[in-house]
Order: structure tokens, then sequence, then C-alpha cells
């Protein structure tokens, strides 16, 4: 049998004829969620363009987000922000192809990811895989601080086969899958922070949406367990995830980490201990004149 020429394969796309189905050509979509990310949303779609479908899941972007990602086409849906995992399940709905590649706006794929990919989904063997991630942090690529190599939810997965749960941040994920979760070989690249700016901002916005997940785990807070929560994030990157070896960003980094855990506690502490300022009542000046 003589092999199909790329050509073939356009004609029988392009014509009524549907044996083309036969052979098994696997749809990628590939979906990313951002919220005001102009500055990174270009940079990321342009390493995707490979895939069937780009799908952005915007959050009412006011930077102009939105006209970069249509401009480049993708298709934009806004979603209201009620959570990482709300967002990503309702990102995945609108995926429409056999397998769904979620990339972030700070995450940049590879071509050796690429093809890896278009490889792989042709004849996978799992339904889900775990992507590596090499992270850039102050002028230098991360080689500890359990950045690297890391992950978070399985990035590559047959539509349908996973979903997240509904944490507010630090979403899990849960499997439809009664195989178990392959890992790709090579890595794609992260820029979680252009500025010291971006990493107190996100301290600061984690910490706060982390109160809740603390909350519905029945945690309670202090001071002192805001501390020592804060002190134990920071040994532990620092020391046994060997961040030192990073040198200042791997301080930073683990400094961070201290930072986030500490408020998030002193949060919690806030919310249970419903702090009010003391009342107050009207001061008037006294007129001596009532006096005479």
């Amino acid at each position: 049998m003589v092999p199909f020429r790329l050509e073939h394969i356009l004609a029988l796309l392009l014509s009524k004829d549907t044996s083309y189905k036969k052979l098994n050509i696997m749809k990628i979509s590939a979906y990313i969620i951002a919220y005001n990310e102009a500055e990174k949303i270009r940079d990321c779609i342009n390493t995707i363009l490979w895939a069937d479908e780009i799908i952005v899941a915007d959050s009412h972007s006011t930077d102009g987000t939105t006209e970069i990602a249509e401009e480049l086409g993708a298709k934009v849906v806004h979603i209201p922000f009620n959570g990482y995992g709300d967002l990503r399940n309702q990102a995945i709905a609108h995926c429409t192809g056999d397998w769904i590649f979620s990339l972030d706006s700070d995450e940049r794929c590879t071509p050796e990811v690429r093809d890896e990919i278009l490889s792989l989904i042709e004849n996978a063997p799992l339904d889900i895989y775990r992507v590596p991630r090499k992270n850039f942090f102050m002028g230098r690529w991360i080689k500890h601080s359990g950045w690297y190599p890391n992950f978070r939810q399985p990035q590559l997965f047959r539509n349908g086969k996973m979903s997240y749960t509904m944490e507010p941040v630090h979403e899990g994920f849960v499997s439809h899958s009664d195989k178990e979760i392959g890992v790709i070989k090579h890595v794609i690249w992260q820029f979680p922070f252009k500025n010291t700016e971006e990493v107190i901002h996100k301290a600061n916005r984690y910490s706060t949406l982390g109160v809740e997940k603390l909350i519905d785990k029945g945690k309670t807070g202090s001071i002192l367990k805001a501390f020592l929560h804060g002190y134990w994030a920071f040994t532990k990157h620092y020391i046994f995830k060997l961040g030192i070896l990073d040198g200042g960003p791997g301080f930073v980094i683990a400094f961070g980490n201290f930072e986030g855990t500490f408020y998030r506690y002193i949060k919690l502490t806030e919310v249970q201990s419903n702090w009010t300022p003391p009342s107050v009542k009207p001061i008037k000046r006294i007129d001596s004149r009532s006096n005479d």
C-alpha cells in the first residue's frame, strides 16, 4: 500500500470523501487562562500556533489581552473569575479537540514539546500526561528550589478524561481515566515573574485566595502559626529543596514562599478574629460660655 502524502491528506480533507476519518488524525486544542496579560499573551500564543484550536479563557481583561489573542487567531471566551478551578473547567468545556493541551500565559511551549505531543497523540497508550517545566527567574535558569523540573496539574489529556477541583487557588485535578498518568520527556519554559512587583502581587493575591482553602480544611490561624508555617516554607525551599544552590534567586524564591504562607495565615487569623475598631461618639466643641 502506498503511504499517504501530505497533499493526499489535504485533498481528502477538502473533498466530500469521508475516508480521511480512517487516517485517525487527532485534533488538539490548546487553552490559556488569562487576565490582563497583554505583555505575555503574544509570546505564549506564538508557541502554540501548531495547535488545531487555541482557546483563551479571559476573565474580562482591560489591557488589550483579548485583542492581541484574537489578532493571532485564538478564540476568546470571556469567563467571570470564580476561582482557578472553575475557570479551567469552563475553558476545557470550550475545547473541541480530541486532546487538550493546557498552557498558562507565563509558559512557553518548545519545538521539542510540540514534536513529542504531535507524535504521542496519534497512538498514545495513556490518557493523561504531566509536562515538566523549566523556570527562568532573575536572569537565570533555576536548577533547584523545587522549581526544576516542576509540575502543576497534568497539561496534556484526552478530552473528557480530566477535570479540575474547585479550589480558588492551587486547584487540583480529577482523573476520569482508569490508566496511570504519564510524563512527557521534554520541558516547556516558564517565566513566573517579570519583576519583584509581580512576586509581591502574586504573594498578596494567592494568600487572599488561599484563606478559603484553609477554612475548608478546618485550619485555625494565629500570629505564631503564621510565623511557623512561613518559616517552614522558607526552610523547605532554601535548604531541603536546595534553593541555596540557586544563589540570590534561590533566596528570593524561598523568602517569597515565606511571605505568601505567612500572610495567608495572618489573613486567616484576621477573618476568624473579626477584629473591629472601637466605636467613637461624636465629639463636639464645648462652649465655655455655657458655664457663665
